[in-house]
């Protein structure tokens, strides 16, 4: 199938952006990334940082159809083309796809909040010389914690989230996990965690997004 014309419009360093670009690899398909920020030499961090929002923007178009939310946008690359890269990665039966569906709303609904405060206040606060609230880094802290003391149990019986094959499910937690982990504070909510670690180094490791953190790191002025 042609994959003609597949736009994504954001900046790597974002969360949003970093996780449709890693399904976009995923599936390897062609794309092109127009970055949205302007950079002047006085106006080193780019707007969502400024705005205190990891988030960032993301807009994605293919043809005359335009989305704007990430995981929409992952969903749609897996079943526009099911056939291209990775075809598991959105399950390939029902019983799967339910079972994906279901940790991809536990990432959106429960880990998205805390941890994409924890990404504001550990990773880019800094870089606005703003000091972390410590108050809200360990109110957030504890919400993760007992995210992934669940996961902990689960990843337990499997290699995976949703199972033994890397999905949707995991790749969802890849952008923010990837910034909380870059500080010493948040690596240790991963690493004291047995087969949390185990599957944060498997996820962290795959080609796909080692390319965006390339991407990240090669993009000037953002963390510098």
């Amino acid at each position: 199938m042609a994959t003609a014309g597949l736009q994504v419009f954001g900046q790597p360093a974002s969360t949003d952006v970093a996780r449709v670009l890693t399904c976009l690899f995923e599936k390897n398909l062609e794309f092109e990334l127009i970055r949205i920020d302007t950079f002047k030499k006085e106006h080193k961090l780019p707007e969502f940082i400024k705005l205190r929002d990891p988030t960032g923007q993301v807009t994605f178009k293919h043809g005359d159809k335009t989305i704007v939310d990430s995981r929409a946008i992952c969903r749609y690359l897996c079943t526009q083309f099911p056939e291209d890269g990775n075809r598991r990665i959105y399950g390939t039966g029902s019983l799967e796809r339910a079972s994906i569906e279901q940790w991809l709303q536990a990432e959106a609904q429960r880990f998205d909040a805390p941890s994409s405060e924890l990404v504001f206040q550990l990773a880019f606060a800094p870089q606005l010389n703003m000091a972390p609230d410590q108050a809200r880094i360990a109110e957030n802290e504890k919400k993760l914690q007992q995210m992934l003391t669940v996961y902990d149990e689960i990843l337990a019986k499997n290699e995976f989230l949703a199972g033994d094959e890397f999905t949707l499910a995991d790749l969802s937690h890849l952008p923010n996990s990837h910034y909380i982990v870059s500080s010493p504070r948040g690596k240790k909510l991963f690493t004291s965690k047995k087969h949390v670690a185990r599957w944060y180094e498997a996820i962290s490791g795959r080609p796909s997004w080692k390319q965006v953190v390339k991407m990240q790191n090669e993009h000037p002025g953002t963390f510098e």
